[in-house]
């Protein structure tokens, strides 16, 4: 039997008692914005880091997507400044 991600991430739902839909793709794009723009290891420490700050946001699919939303622009504005260093 083949196993896919998404039959990863469901296992590690039901296995931490999650009950939230995850936006696999949201968060691998995000990831990979990390990893290249910040560096490789911060992508996985920065998803831990977004799932920290939306449970203490009250969790929920729309405290990830915040979470979500601002570190992308964080992590595209690292990007910017480390292609142009005279960039703020």
């Amino acid at each position: 039997m083949e196993r896919t991600l998404d039959d990863w991430i469901a296992e590690v739902r039901a296995e931490l008692d999650i009950d939230l839909e995850v936006d696999v793709r949201g968060l691998l794009d995000l990831a990979r914005v990390v990893a290249h723009g910040v560096d490789r290891p911060a992508a996985p420490l920065t998803a831990f880091l977004i799932g920290y700050a939306a449970a203490r946001r009250g969790g929920g699919p729309e405290a990830v997507a915040e979470a979500s939303r601002r570190t992308a622009a964080l992590a595209e504005r690292w990007a910017a400044r480390a292609a142009d260093p005279g960039q703020p």
